[in-house]
């Protein structure tokens, strides 16, 4: 048996909501990437370019995440982290899409927003490269 990995892509996280072409149509207008795959219960999206997607499925009974967690409220299990140049810019845009600021902000240079059916996302500053350890 081999101690190599075998070969494994990310193909994209996936979303559960109650109405997938809906938070789908939301993120496709935040990010500006395109519908490859669009099935009544899985929607899926990817940058133009390529690379990794984010899909999304229907969840019937979906409950809100809590942000941030309260002991015996749902709580998320997964969030996306966007870079962004400019947090002003950016934040407008997720806004003017339907996001929603969060009441609770962790730091001055992430900004965290709410999809349509709650799921938290974080707008951060890019930040320069730290050199690698040799």
């Amino acid at each position: 048996m081999s101690d190599e990995a075998p070969r494994m892509t990310l193909s994209a996280p996936v979303l559960d909501a109650p109405d997938p072409r809906k938070l789908a149509d939301f993120y496709q207008r935040l990010l500006g990437w395109k519908v490859v795959q669009d099935e009544s219960d899985w929607v899926k999206l990817r940058p133009p370019n390529g690379g990794t997607g984010l899909s999304f499925q229907t969840e019937p009974i979906h409950v809100t995440p809590t942000w941030p967690a309260v002991a015996g409220e749902q709580q998320i299990q997964a969030h996306l982290d966007f870079e962004v140049e400019d947090l002003d810019t950016a934040g407008a845009h997720a806004e003017a899409m339907g996001a929603v600021l969060a009441d609770w902000q962790p730091d001055d240079d992430v900004r965290v927003y709410l999809d349509p059916v709650g799921h938290p996302f974080c707008l951060f500053l890019r930040e320069p490269e730290a050199p690698l350890e040799p």
